[in-house]
Order: C-alpha cells, then structure tokens, then sequence
C-alpha cells in the first residue's frame, strides 16, 4: 500500500516514516521545503506541497492509498486538516490515520484542540476507513528545555499538579505503523498516554535525579510563562497553549486504566515510562 505522510519531517511523522520504510512500506512525505525532502532518509520520496495552497493537492495527493494524517499547531490548522480529509476521500483512499489529542473533548475551547475536534467529526462523515490516535503531552517535548534543565537547573513546561499522562514519540510511531499497516484497528480511536501521571514538580525531579543536580519546578504562573514565551513564539501561539496548560492545570489530562489498554493494545506493548525516557535523554545531553 502506498502511504502518504503529512507532518513527515518532523518529531513524530519522522519516525512514523522510519518504522514504514523499516517494514518495506512505499511512503511518500509531503513537504514544502526542497530542503527538507534532501533530509528524507533512503526509500522515502519527497512529494513537494502545501496544505495551505490548493494549488499542490492534485500533485501532492495521486495515488494515496493511505494518509497519515498530523497537523501542526498553525493557525490554520483546521483548514488544512479538512482539505486533507476533502483530498483523500477525492483520490479514493483507503485508510487514514488521524493523530489528534487525548481526551480533546475536555478542551473545544483550547484553539488547536478544537481544530482536532472539527477534523475528527470530517473524517467520521467522509466515509473513509480511519483510525484516531489521541495522544498525550510528548515526553519529546522536554527537548526544547535542555538548557533550562541543565544549565539553569529549571523546568519550565507548566502542567501543573493534577498530572498529565505523558507519552513517549516512539510509542506514538508504533502505534501510526500498525494501524496503518494491519487490519482491524478502522473505525477506532485509540488513547497514547503513559503508565503514570505526571506533575511539574515530580517532572522537575525526575530530571533532578538523572542529572545529579537540583531541577527545580518553575511553577504555575501562567501570565510569566506567556511574557517570556512571547520572546520565542508568536503570540496566537501563545494564548493557545497558555489556555491548553490552564486546563492542565485545572483538570489535568490523567489516563484511565481503560486508556492505557488502549495503548497497549496498538502499540503492541506496556508504554515506556517517563523515568527511562528522561535517563537516556540527560545521558544524551551530557
């Protein structure tokens, strides 16, 4: 089956990618940069488009027999998904695998949970056999704080104290390949969390622990994460994800026993956990 993956160069569509071409798959990535396709690894071809001109659709989705369907946080997320949804059912395709949010329902007012939501409901009418992954917050995220960690003794992601059930990218990866690889798995959505909740402040130490060092959590305030935030992001980034982590906050974003055998059950084993994730990744940075 020839498989067509959008968000293909980045953290998660990467290694969906990697596990496709390691199972003898035919994959194609859509990008918008020549750039980028030269970074493919060998097997993958490079289809040059974009979601947000409709111009490249005819090009960029011949032949998809199946999508892999990721969405990054862009303000035009919503619109994008749908054309995607729109092209797939237009060239016949015969499997889409959606990566959405983990208990997305608890957030229609978080901007780019309520794109997921709108995307979910176009590929529920669209007729096309698909699977939903919801995953959680990624352990891979933390990659963006190694300084803060390392050099500064800081973690600065606020999730909060309710807890978050993190989950690892390779366990998202392996679950993208099986369902789009095996039969059974059309018309479910399936959970992505982790084996535990997690905190800020059990996160913090967490880090503390494979480091050697004080990591200390820093802390809930969202308006002070929004001021130094806007030095990196752009502000509608900003307020999107300011709400997402006061949901965090307020509610958490916890798996029930249910949801992790759901995980289990699609990525074909117990999830990885935070603690192992964040010991190869402070050996790493070392």
């Amino acid at each position: 089956m020839s498989h067509l993956i959008l968000g293909g160069t980045g953290t998660v569509g990467s290694a969906v990618v990697r596990g496709l071409l390691a199972l003898g798959e035919e994959v194609r990535v859509l990008t918008r940069s020549a750039e980028r396709a030269a970074t493919l690894p060998e097997g993958a071809r490079a289809v040059i488009g974009d979601l947000a001109d409709p111009g490249t659709y005819e090009q960029a989705f011949a032949g998809t027999e199946s999508l892999f369907l990721l969405n990054g946080v862009v303000n035009t997320e919503l619109q994008e998904g749908l054309a995607a949804v729109n092209e797939a059912k237009r060239v016949g395709a015969r499997r889409i695998v959606y990566l959405s949010v983990h208990d997305v329902e608890k957030g229609p007012h978080v901007p780019h949970f309520a794109s997921k939501i709108g995307i979910e409901n176009a590929l529920a009418a669209s007729g096309i056999p698909c699977t939903i992954l919801r995953p959680n917050n990624f352990y891979q995220n933390d990659y963006w704080y190694r300084d803060a960690v390392m050099q500064y003794g800081v973690y600065p992601q606020p999730i909060g104290g309710v807890g978050c059930s993190r989950v690892d990218v390779r366990d998202i990866a392996e679950a993208a390949v099986n369902a789009l690889t095996q039969d059974g798995h059309e018309g479910k959505t399936y959970a992505l969390v982790g084996p535990e909740p997690l905190t800020g402040e059990g996160t913090a130490a967490s880090y503390a622990r494979a480091a050697g060092r004080e990591v200390r959590y820093a802390g809930d305030d969202l308006a002070e994460w929004s001021r130094q935030s806007l030095q990196m992001l752009p502000a509608w980034m900003v307020y999107d994800f300011a709400l997402m982590y006061a949901l965090f906050q307020s509610q958490g974003l916890r798996a029930t026993d249910a949801q992790l055998e759901e995980t289990a059950a699609i990525v074909g084993h117990a999830p990885r956990h935070f603690d192992d994730f964040v010991a190869e990744t402070v050996a790493g940075w070392r």
